[in-house]
């Protein structure tokens, strides 16, 4: 029988793999010439920080069927679940496609405010599911800030 854990799971993990098979080497090239902060040292670790924090989301998630499955407003939180998801995987394709680091803070700013909306519809629901969405809450606004130095640092690529 197939538990929701890995329906939750597999619908992130396969986002995650069409979200990543969108990115195109040219737009790749265009981003590694860019000028970043100097205090951006940890940008090797970003692909792992995304990882736990998509973690962190699905067990959220599964938190969330497991306290009402199947109801109108668990599979509501779900679908938002997904379009949080899905904006934060439309970073990377959006500002490399588009060749824009403005795009890339709009998109990050919208995910931050989505995922605090859904930290917000959750919190009556589950207070750990909550708790799991602080690792996209602390580094979303990271992600963002580090996206909009980067084009104040490459102001003709904005």
């Amino acid at each position: 029988m197939i538990q929701p854990w890995m329906i939750i799971g597999g619908v992130t993990l396969i986002l995650g793999i069409v979200g990543g098979s969108l990115v195109r080497p040219s737009g790749i090239k265009w981003f590694r010439r860019l000028q970043r902060p100097r205090w951006l040292t940890f940008e090797p670790l970003i692909p792992f920080i995304w990882t736990f924090v998509f973690t962190c989301g699905a067990i959220s998630a599964i938190q969330v069927w497991q306290a009402g499955p199947g109801s109108s407003k668990t599979w509501f939180l779900m679908g938002f679940y997904i379009l949080v998801e899905l904006v934060t995987l439309a970073y990377s394709p959006a500002t490399l496609f588009l060749k824009s680091l403005k795009v890339g803070t709009i998109v990050g700013g919208l995910g931050f405010v989505l995922a605090l909306i859904l930290a917000i519809a959750v919190f009556p629901i589950s207070r750990s599911a909550t708790l799991l969405l602080l690792p996209y809450l602390l580094w979303s606004p990271i992600g963002t800030y580090t996206t909009w130095e980067m084009m104040r640092l490459n102001p003709q690529e904005g």
